[in-house]
């Protein structure tokens, strides 16, 4: 991979390298990140942390640059802030801003604040453009021990390379845009311990939907969730990053991995990766970022996944999970009446009948991709394992590879990904979230995907009501792809801190004409 982003200068300013926190007995990997970031502790358990790294796309960005350009403002870190646009564009092959009418204004928008601000823009045509949290991992942007912050909820992907990153809002945007600081309440935290080894046919998409089906979707609010155990170390980062990604399912916002030796191993030579003698130091200190031993946790959960299966859900949140070869359930099995009337309404939306197998159901779309599993990784697995068959008549297969580097290797066939299983090539697409946003009136109205009642099979994280398609269609999220055919699964950084940080916290208001 090229070295053209100018790591060595990035590096040279000292925003990527990490000094550790100040040394404490028997302390989690938690308390050693937060500590190390926060400035100024503001009270009720809120403290002032500095950010290392800002990644930006174009719709949660455009309310926040409204609001810096109102109030005379400038970006506080550019060297440390990153943008790319990914969420309301076109995946289809070789489209450009206007292949998507809706988004051409907040693509040009986002374009003009990078130019502006001197902010490293990945834009439509750029071979590193992908989406946001995953090519902050690809191209090194995420590095262990950085606080990285991102306006997209599932930013706590990049928390599978020992980072801690988390999700904010758009006046949290405009917040850091101007500070490099955010104030955030502390979470407690939480270690879920995965024993075990995984069967032949599973996934880490399986581990994290089965955590979530036995902690629930509210399982992990008010936490920052720690995932340890050997099943753990034995995934690959993109495993990693797809468990720490379901975090948010899970009801956190953060989640993360402590990082070992097989992290180190992925970052190395990475474009924005420290290289030479920066690369030493930061080995070093990165090999401090673990819990100690006996360190206290608020919570802790134990979960083994010798007899795990995969799984798949049958209702309307990503709590609605069974194994495959399970029936499903009954509404009056769940506990609560709130719960029961939950669970027949999901049913009736998704179509479902209690005690109905859902093995062998018939499905129009099959949909592999989104932020969740479209890494590289994913695709060769489903390729080597769909490798000879071809798609069922009636069904409709689409491929979405998470970046420019990935869609190159889906289209090309490239790195062991021959998806010729798809035999139309409009069907394999190159980068974005898929799911693209209805806008009308410079509002964000939904999302359009499936059309009225059809029934999909999606490996991306989400399957709520409306949230992927028509409201009549029904969505399941799974580590399983039925298509016609039996398949298997597919499977410190920060900048010295100042005394001038102390007076960061800003309020900002929001303008209501996009581009003023």
């Amino acid at each position: 991979m090229p070295t053209s982003l100018n790591a060595a200068a990035l590096l040279s300013k000292g925003t990527t390298r990490a000094g550790p926190a100040k040394a404490l007995a028997a302390t989690t990997l938690f308390e050693k990140l937060w500590s190390a970031h926060v400035i100024e502790e503001l009270g009720d358990g809120v403290d002032l942390l500095q950010v290392d790294r800002h990644v930006l796309q174009e719709v949660s960005s455009a309310a926040a640059f409204q609001s810096l350009r109102k109030n005379g403002r400038t970006v506080a870190a550019p060297s440390q802030t990153f943008a790319t646009q990914d969420h309301i564009i076109s995946t289809a092959t070789g489209r450009n801003e206007a292949t998507f009418p809706p988004g051409v204004e907040f693509v040009q928008y986002l374009r003009k604040n990078c130019a502006d601000f001197g902010i490293r823009l990945f834009d439509i045509d750029d071979p590193y453009q992908g989406i946001v949290h995953v090519i902050a991992a690809e191209l090194g942007i995420a590095l262990p021990g950085c606080a990285l912050l991102c306006g997209d909820s599932h930013t706590a992907t990049l928390g599978g390379l020992g980072a801690l990153a988390w999700g904010v809002g758009t006046s949290e945007v405009g917040h850091i845009l101007a500070t490099q600081t955010l104030p955030q309440a502390r979470p407690r935290p939480l270690r879920i311990c995965v024993n075990g080894r995984m069967p032949a046919q599973v996934t880490a998409k399986d581990i994290v939907l089965h955590i979530i089906r036995t902690s629930g979707i509210a399982g992990g609010v008010g936490y920052a969730i720690e995932y340890a155990g050997p099943a753990i170390r034995n995934l690959s980062i993109e495993g990693r990053m797809t468990v720490c990604n379901m975090s948010i399912e899970l009801g956190a916002r953060f989640g993360f991995v402590a990082p070992d030796d097989t992290t180190f191993a992925y970052l190395c030579g990475r474009p924005l990766a420290p290289q030479g003698v920066y690369w030493e130091q930061a080995l070093a200190y990165w090999r401090t970022l673990r819990s100690d031993d006996g360190a206290a946790f608020a919570k802790t959960i134990d979960i083994d996944v010798d007899q795990l299966a995969p799984q798949i859900s049958w209702g309307t949140t990503p709590g609605d999970v069974i194994d495959i070869g399970e029936a499903v359930p009954y509404p009056e099995s769940f506990v609560g009446r709130p719960r029961q009337e939950a669970a027949a309404r999901a049913l009736a939306y998704m179509g479902l009948a209690p005690g109905q197998a859902l093995e062998g159901l018939p499905v129009d779309v099959v949909f592999l991709g989104s932020c969740t599993n479209s890494r590289l990784s994913d695709l060769q697995l489903a390729a080597s394992l769909i490798q000879g068959r071809q798609v069922a008549p009636g069904v409709r297969a689409t491929v979405d590879g998470h970046s420019v580097l990935v869609g190159r290797a889906t289209w090309l066939g490239e790195q062991g990904v021959n998806l010729d299983i798809l035999k139309d090539p409009r069907l394999a697409e190159p980068e974005g979230l898929s799911t693209l946003y209805v806008v009308r009136d410079g509002a964000v109205l939904g999302w359009v995907g499936l059309e009225d009642r059809t029934r999909g099979e999606a490996r991306s994280a989400m399957d709520a009501e409306n949230r992927m398609s028509h409201p009549s269609a029904e969505v399941q999220a799974s580590a399983v792809t039925v298509v016609g055919f039996p398949l298997s699964p597919i499977p410190a950084c920060r900048t010295n801190r100042s005394a001038t940080c102390k007076a960061a916290v800003i309020r900002l208001s929001r303008p209501a004409r996009l581009g003023s």
